[in-house]
């Protein structure tokens, strides 16, 4: 960024205007009289010039009641301060008889939270102005103003009448930018002056104390810089023991700083007046003048009513193309959300069609961060960029972070600046790394300024001072690494953008938490039947088969062949009844059981399944059970998971037609991918604590079509004739106890070759 911008920033410890509070300078300008008074309205304080324009000393005012000075009408007139908010004003004429003659003053009486301020400035004239004679010099002038609906036609117009009005030299349109810097976009000036028109003021000129008083105080006077102020008398009020607030005061004075930096201007008198727009400040309206002038109250009160006309309209004098833009990204983001609630893919409503999420803050890229997860989107840095970009911006707090300069506060930026120069950070989750990053490119610009504004900062003793700059001729500077700045609509979007996705996501948590609650009640109870079902359909079951071995045993002779064939299926079908029962009410237990975890030594485990195997099986000296390396001792549920080895060796037995059958039993201390039950892709990463077991052999092996439905209930793939009997449950209990113990199971086949069962127990 600009070398001046790099010296602000390392103005830390500013010696002058940026860190005095302004509003407590315990002094006024010495063109009128300021009395401070209690509630009771008790002279507590006075300006040190009561005696040029009273006629009294300040001794003879301290302590003194108010009618010491005023009558009883114009005593109530100050009273009716109290009444009105804080900063409000009453104003109105008043006469003071001193020791040589009567003279006349325009008294503005306003309370602060201590105070009652009351400030006399001397005028001419006897009589306040009518409020036809108000409304005959201003109404030509807004009805001027109103004639255009042009933003800049509609601000010269409102200089040209301030400057009819006031007689100034100069009257100029200022306008803040979003860092408090500035730059005239309207002027009306004597014709031997030199313009202002077009040229940008550093934020020290106009530091941010003096901008926020600025929105309190509509109107800032100063008829002649080069008076010297008149202290107050006591220098603290009595009651507060502190510096009076002259927030509010229209004879407030002004600093050393503030004097010498007009006077090298060649201004000799001012006026200021603020435009105010969604109450914040969005310009100023500064009259110059180059010799000391006055202007009566009642001008100065017009030219405020002014200012708060020229604010008010500010909204409706936006150009048509800004008012045009807002209406779009208003339109764009009612239809982006509505797409987000409505999406099932979240990521998938972000990114397609791309050029939506791209044009709810014109953005040339983006980058979407779920987690680790990164979604690139138009033109931006790469993915190790952007990685390290995010790493960056972990350390912003804010949940909204923007900047039109990049480099600057991110050096490594500098590399990727023709594409991000500016950044747009939203953050959507603190606890999890969800955000959104926009970007726009570099876009070089040549800034006029009014003088060079390294100038106002200089070194003293290793600490940067501001101080006023001595010429204010026009300095060109070329602005590299930034980007076009984004515009408080475009961050309004942004954050529409956040609230929906909270509120999206909270919506789908609270249907998830319900239909999950839904769910357990309905599993529950799915169990607890399928229990009670499986219980009770074993004993008729038990009667067909008794009743049927009684007919084949003691009526055979009364029975032809088919009929013994008919009496020796019902047998068989009920023994496989009862077994599909059996593994019905092994799976039902399942879902009611509470894992008992203990230290368990798998090595000790897999022993007793293996003698259990071997001692089931007459060839058992044929059967080849391999196991490579010792197991580890983990938490299970020991039962549980000897019903998962002695399940996964059986099978591996019984699918095998090879003379040379064998099983390898093991476990994996890195990776594995595979395929989960669903056919789902599965990725054990390097780093899980957890080991992953496998049992591999070399038996038939499964077709790839078959994966995903292996582990499903009743499931099987040969007929029983073929490799026996079984229920097809035994898969489906193994899925269970694996899922019990929070684990994945999956397996890896080829057909011919053999298969490999994964699972995890965590």
């Amino acid at each position: 960024m600009s070398q001046f911008e790099d010296i602000t920033a390392q103005a830390t410890s500013l010696t002058n205007h940026d860190r005095k509070p302004i509003h407590l300078p315990g002094s006024i300008q010495p063109h009128g009289v300021l009395l401070a008074l209690s509630t009771e309205l008790e002279i507590l304080q006075v300006s040190n010039n009561t005696q040029e324009y009273l006629g009294k000393e300040v001794k003879d005012l301290l302590g003194q009641p108010l009618n010491c000075l005023l009558d009883t009408q114009h005593i109530e007139a100050v009273k009716q301060c109290l009444e009105k908010k804080i900063g409000s004003a009453v104003a109105f004429k008043v006469s003071i008889t001193t020791l040589n003659n009567q003279r006349y003053f325009d008294a503005i009486a306003h309370h602060t939270e201590e105070a009652v301020i009351l400030e006399l400035e001397p005028t001419d004239s006897k009589s306040e102005l009518s409020f036809l004679s108000f409304y005959a010099l201003a109404s030509e002038a807004i009805a001027k103003m109103q004639s255009t609906s042009n933003l800049i036609e509609f601000l010269h117009l409102a200089a040209q009448e301030v400057q009819k009005i006031t007689g100034f030299d100069r009257v100029m349109i200022y306008q803040f930018d979003s860092q408090g810097a500035g730059s005239v976009i309207a002027e009306v000036k004597r014709e031997d002056l030199s313009p202002y028109l077009g040229l940008h003021y550093p934020a020290t000129d106009i530091p941010s104390p003096a901008r926020e008083l600025y929105t309190r105080s509509f109107l800032r006077f100063i008829p002649d810089v080069t008076t010297q102020p008149v202290k107050l008398v006591p220098a603290e009020n009595p009651t507060t023991h502190q510096h009076l607030d002259l927030s509010y005061s229209v004879l407030r004075s002004f600093d050393s700083c503030c004097a010498e930096y007009h006077q090298n201007m060649g201004v000799a008198a001012l006026m200021v007046l603020s435009l105010i727009q969604e109450q914040q400040l969005w310009g100023l309206i500064s009259c110059h003048h180059q010799t000391p002038k006055y202007i009566p109250y009642e001008v100065q009160k017009m030219c405020e009513l002014l200012g708060q006309i020229v604010s008010s309209e500010l909204a409706h004098k936006i150009s048509h193309s800004e008012w045009d833009y807002k209406v779009k990204l208003k339109s764009l983001q009612s239809e982006f959300l509505e797409s987000i609630s409505q999406a099932d893919n979240f990521i998938d409503a972000l990114i397609k069609p791309e050029i939506r999420l791209l044009d709810l803050v014109s953005a040339s890229g983006a980058a979407v961060c779920l987690d680790n997860e990164i979604t690139l989107v138009g033109i931006t840095p790469d993915i190790a960029q952007v990685h390290a970009l995010i790493e960056w911006a972990d350390n912003q707090s804010d949940n909204l972070f923007a900047t039109d300069s990049l480099p600057k506060l991110y050096p490594e930026a500098t590399a990727f600046k023709n594409t991000a120069s500016g950044l747009l950070l939203l953050r959507i989750s603190k606890v999890r790394r969800y955000c959104i990053l926009w970007f726009r490119p570099e876009v070089i610009q040549t800034v006029h300024w009014a003088g060079n504004p390294n100038a106002a900062m200089i070194e003293v003793d290793g600490n940067i001072t501001l101080s006023p700059r001595k010429s204010f001729e026009q300095w060109q500077q070329t602005v590299r690494l930034t980007s076009l700045p984004w515009i408080p609509c475009e961050l309004d979007s942004a954050i529409a953008l956040k609230n929906a996705i909270v509120g999206i996501v909270l919506s789908k948590a609270d249907e998830l938490a319900k239909i999950n609650q839904e769910l357990e009640r309905s599993n529950r109870e799915l169990a607890s039947f399928a229990y009670a079902a499986s219980h009770d359909l074993k004993e008729p079951l038990r009667g067909i088969y008794n009743f049927s071995t009684v007919l084949l045993e003691d009526y055979v002779q009364v029975l032809d062949d088919y009929g013994i064939e008919c009496l020796q299926t019902v047998l068989n079908l009920s023994v496989r009844m009862e077994t599909l029962i059996n593994a019905l009410l092994r799976l039902s237990q399942l879902g009611q059981a509470q894992l008992r975890k203990q230290p368990t030594d798998l090595n000790e485990l897999l022993d007793q399944v293996i003698d259990v195997f071997r001692a089931s099986r007459q060839d058992c000296e044929l059967v080849d059970i391999r196991i490579p390396r010792p197991l580890p001792i983990i938490q299970c549920d020991k039962v549980l998971v000897n019903e998962v080895f002695s399940n996964l060796i059986g099978n591996a037995f019984k699918y095998n037609d090879k003379p040379d059958q064998w099983v390898e039993i093991g476990y994996l201390d890195g990776g594995v991918e595979g395929q989960g039950d669903r056919g789902d892709e599965v990725k054990i990463k390097p780093h899980n604590q957890f080991p992953v077991f496998y049992v591999r052999d070399n038996g038939i092996g499964i077709p790839e079509h078959h994966l995903e439905t292996i582990f499903r209930l009743f499931k099987r793939l040969h007929s029983q004739e073929k490799y026996g009997g079984g229920a097809g449950a035994g898969l489906a209990i193994l899925k269970k106890i694996v899922e019990l113990h929070d684990g994945q199971a999956w397996v890896e086949s080829s057909v011919g070759v053999g298969s490999v069962f994964y699972f995890t127990l965590e």
